[in-house]
């Protein structure tokens, strides 16, 4: 899969700590089921798709779900996450064939 552009966005933009704010992880990626045939080449398309997402909060686990392949292309995971402190929210997801990506963004809470 090699480096996937993916976008980690947080709802409200400004928050203080204790609010519960939603997280949005969106991933660019196909989301092969391994069933669509490629019109060009009669062939079917090898399944390709993410099937593990873990959230983490200073590297403890917040939450981990696991994905199947009939998610849409290009999906979008969300949470909804009560801020502890000022730290690092991280998505780490890895794919059916065995690569792992992740994204990180800072938390800053303005209260």
């Amino acid at each position: 899969m090699g480096k996937v552009k993916s976008l980690i966005k947080i709802k409200p933009n400004k928050y203080n700590t204790g609010d519960i704010v939603k997280v949005d992880f969106m991933v660019m990626h196909p989301m092969e089921t391994g069933m669509r045939t490629d019109k060009q080449t009669g062939k079917l398309v090898p399944a390709d798709y993410i099937n593990e997402v873990k959230f983490f909060f200073n590297d403890a686990l917040i939450t981990n779900m696991s994905v199947w392949e009939t998610v849409s292309t290009n999906p979008v995971f969300t949470i909804n996450f009560k801020v502890p402190s000022e730290g690092t929210l991280k998505v780490v997801f890895k794919d059916n064939k065995g690569s792992t990506n992740e994204q990180s963004t800072k938390i800053k809470p303005k209260g």
